[in-house]
């Protein structure tokens, strides 16, 4: 049954409004996947056949599409973004307001869309105050199907030494395809966020909804072979789940 869904957060950020409106449209490789830019006006194309429905940079931004490209249980969907400015321009206040029409599973979809919501804006919050505006190499993958079981990213975290016990902030050597240090700049029953000096790895525990455990790599290193790096974590989330 269709119904209408709303989901809006606030947060400030020691980013200016510039900073933020950059990583929004033209950035979003280094928080959230790299989509083609909004054409700026509006009546312009946005990402995935959306229509910019507003446009003042760098303070308000909005598209809309009717139907959801490759999301069959999605109709409407909206971004709305509004950018303030706070302490004469050194920092930003950002609301962002993200709507639609499920038509499908409507509780489960809206768990899954406020809690990824929650953890893509803390994850914008880390590029724009450690990497902006640094390009980003950018990859992502699922696990195999038996990352779908209620518990994979629970096995998930304990195999990269980031178990349900650590907390956000804590430092840790992280086992993955190799042992590297990082600050685990994010940690709940859902999602794992890493942040190294050269990139953010962002664990999505997307078993919770049914789907396959996620895997996403911001690189903001020159010259990173970024299919290297997908491959060598490719491989180690895939012997995770080989374990007898």
């Amino acid at each position: 049954m269709s119904k209408e869904f709303e989901i809006a957060r606030e947060f400030e950020v020691d980013a200016t409004p510039e900073e933020v409106w950059a990583a929004i449209t033209t950035g979003t490789g280094g928080y959230l996947w790299p989509m083609d830019p909004p054409e700026p006006k509006v009546g312009g194309t946005g990402p995935f056949g959306s229509t910019v429905t507003a446009w003042d940079p760098p303070h308000r931004y909005t598209n809309r599409v009717a139907d959801v490209e490759g999301i069959a249980e999605q109709t409407m969907n909206q971004l709305d973004y509004t950018i303030e400015p706070r302490d004469e321009g050194r920092r930003a206040w950002v609301r962002y307001v993200h709507s639609g029409i499920f038509v499908d599973d409507w509780d489960n979809q809206y768990d899954g869309a406020a809690r990824h919501t929650d953890f893509y804006l803390h994850t914008l919050r880390e590029y724009l105050v450690h990497f902006a505006p640094r390009p980003a190499a950018f990859a992502t993958f699922d696990g195999p199907e038996a990352s779908r079981s209620a518990d994979a990213l629970a096995v998930v975290g304990r195999a990269l030494g980031v178990g349900e016990d650590v907390t956000a902030g804590t430092r840790v050597t992280v086992h993955g395809p190799d042992d590297f240090v990082a600050v685990v700049d994010f940690r709940n029953p859902y999602f794992i966020g890493l942040r190294t000096d050269r990139g953010m790895t962002r664990v999505f525990g997307r078993n919770h909804w049914g789907h396959p455990v996620g895997i996403s790599l911001h690189d903001f290193t020159p010259g990173t072979d970024i299919k290297e790096c997908e491959s060598a974590w490719q491989g180690w989330l895939n012997g995770v789940f080989d374990q007898p």
